[in-house]
């Protein structure tokens, strides 16, 4: 799903207009009605108020208001900040008629409406907000500012409602929580706190992108008209992962029946060293557990015994020549390039220790000799930073990263404020000038492809802060790679996006059953099938 600015947004429903005939009341119309029918999905709520700003997401809420009433709401309260002869447009219209029911005392059954104008912030504290639902139609998607005087005043009430009675006020966002920008995920000032956003045509940045994300609760993104052409049509290179997507690639890899374990997938994992052998037997089990037919881990001479202990029986294990410290030597490469010969995908870093030059030096070989996609986490980021500058992936042989934003500081000479203030352009920047697929983990991970493209993965949560989950997110990734038919490079983002989904998805699921403060990486391979299973659920939703 494509995630479009401010800016992209108003050519969209400019376009509409021009193109379909359809005027800009009836998307007014529309958008109100699609706001209506996600707060109508949850039976009992009776009591709601309506907060407006002047300009065109205001409009939307005298929309919403009046069709609320319309459908047998107790009361519907509207508070517009600001005067009626201070808007215009579509959106005066439907103040002039909220402001008309009310004042004749129209009824439905037992429904009122009414509505007030507010101007000054000391008339904030005397409106009580008693109401099952709090709709925020503030502000749209062109803030650019801190919300100040009025706006802010009405910014905290609607927030100390929710959080006097949490479980009884659920407040509703319309396209985006006022206060927030909308082209990206800062916070900028005072902002509502909401439970649902009904986000217009499709998400903007602001809707995605943490920390703004966080103020968002549950999106849901509404079609109030333009066609799907349109949408294809915008310049937006930046992308929301669906379970659509992760469905389309579980049916284009599904087994067919002759399948045999060779022929799906025979993954080569280079990892662990003395004293880190967990890594890659957790990485390891991903592998197997995503679906792949065969993997072997290449890890250090000494390491090997242990390694056989904690690893799963079907998971083979090759020795290398190793530093006297314990890890994997340059003198380890031809035996590691003869065992990544024919195999689908080469997987390098998890345990591996990067401390070591001699260690270093067997990374930077194995990348740059490679004949089969490679995919490097972990240690093996660490002993190829800073990134070489004739480093570079292909078409043929892609190179997947997968770091966490102090391994990509590293890799790109930046600092870790650097990289968390701009995920999206520096996972662009970072993947397009070295031609690989850049996985930028963390909350809401940022997926990067060397054409530019950026997606954000919508899964996961903080319970997957734990040592190893990143290790079992590299064996998922070499494993959904193994079983594509083709692994070239859109093949290659494809499985990559599949992978974080699900590696998400499962962290989710796990949290479910054991609560976010007890989870470990091995719970989320566990719960890989589950996760598998939903995917394809939400998919028919």
């Amino acid at each position: 799903m494509k995630i479009v600015t401010a800016a992209q947004m108003r050519q969209l429903d400019r376009l509409t207009v021009e193109r379909t005939g359809i005027g800009w009341d009836m998307l007014m119309e529309t958008a109100g009605v699609r706001v209506v029918e996600a707060i109508l999905e949850t039976p009992g709520r009776r009591l709601f108020a309506v907060l407006c700003g002047k300009g065109n997401n205001g409009g939307d809420g005298a929309v919403i208001a009046r069709h609320l009433w319309l459908r047998g709401a107790a009361v519907v309260d509207v508070f517009l900040l600001g005067r009626i002869d201070e808007t215009k447009g579509e959106a005066r219209t439907n103040f002039e008629i909220v402001r008309r029911l009310a004042e004749s005392g129209a009824t439905t059954g037992s429904g009122e409406i009414s509505f007030r104008e507010i101007t000054d912030e000391n008339e904030i504290d005397s409106t009580p907000l008693y109401h099952d639902v709090i709709v925020d139609a503030l502000f749209g998607t062109g803030l650019a500012r801190p919300a100040e005087g009025v706006y802010a005043a009405a910014i905290d009430a609607v927030n100390r409602a929710k959080n006097t009675l949490p479980n009884t006020v659920a407040v509703v966002a319309v396209d985006i929580p006022s206060g927030l920008p909308s082209d990206n995920g800062n916070i900028i000032g005072p902002n509502v706190r909401a439970d649902l956003t009904v986000a217009f045509t499709a998400p903007k940045p602001g809707n995605v992108l943490p920390p703004a994300s966080d103020a968002g609760g549950r999106l849901l993104v509404a079609s109030i008209g333009t066609p799907s052409e349109l949408i294809a049509e915008t310049d937006s290179r930046l992308y929301l992962i669906e379970a659509e997507d992760i469905r389309h690639w579980l049916d284009a890899t599904e087994r067919p029946s002759d399948a045999h374990k060779g022929s799906v997938g025979d993954v080569l994992l280079i990892a662990g060293s003395r004293g880190k052998t967990g890594a890659a037997a957790l990485a390891a089990e991903a592998v197997l557990r995503s679906g792949a037919g065969l993997v072997t881990v290449a890890t250090a001479r000494s390491a090997q015994d242990l390694l056989i202990a904690q690893a799963r029986c079907e998971i083979m294990t090759e020795a290398l020549d190793e530093t006297p410290s314990g890890a994997v030597s340059a003198a380890a490469i031809d035996r590691a390039m003869e065992l990544s010969d024919k195999r689908s995908v080469v997987a390098i870093g998890p345990g591996l220790s990067s401390s070591d030059e001699s260690t270093r030096e067997f990374v930077r070989e194995m990348v740059s000799a490679r004949a089969a996609p490679v995919i490097l986490d972990a240690d093996a980021l660490n002993a190829l930073a800073p990134w070489p500058p004739d480093l570079r992936g292909s078409s043929a042989y892609p190179v997947i990263i997968t770091p966490h934003p102090g391994e990509m500081a590293r890799l790109t000479g930046k600092s870790n404020a650097e990289v968390i203030a701009d995920r999206v352009g520096v996972a662009r920047e970072f993947a397009a000038t070295h031609q690989v697929v850049a996985v930028l983990k963390g909350q809401r991970t940022v997926i990067a492809a060397p054409s530019g493209e950026v997606f954000i993965n919508p899964t996961g949560n903080a319970g997957m802060a734990t040592a190893g989950a990143g290790d079992v997110l590299t064996g998922m990734t070499a494993g959904f790679l193994a079983q594509s038919e083709h692994k070239e490079i859109e093949p290659a983002v494809d499985a990559v996006l599949a992978a974080v989904y699900l590696h998400g998805l499962a962290g989710d699921v796990a949290a479910e059953t054991l609560g976010q403060r007890a989870l470990m990486a091995g719970d989320i391979t566990g719960h890989l099938p589950e996760a598998l299973r939903r995917a394809r659920e939400r998919a028919r939703e």
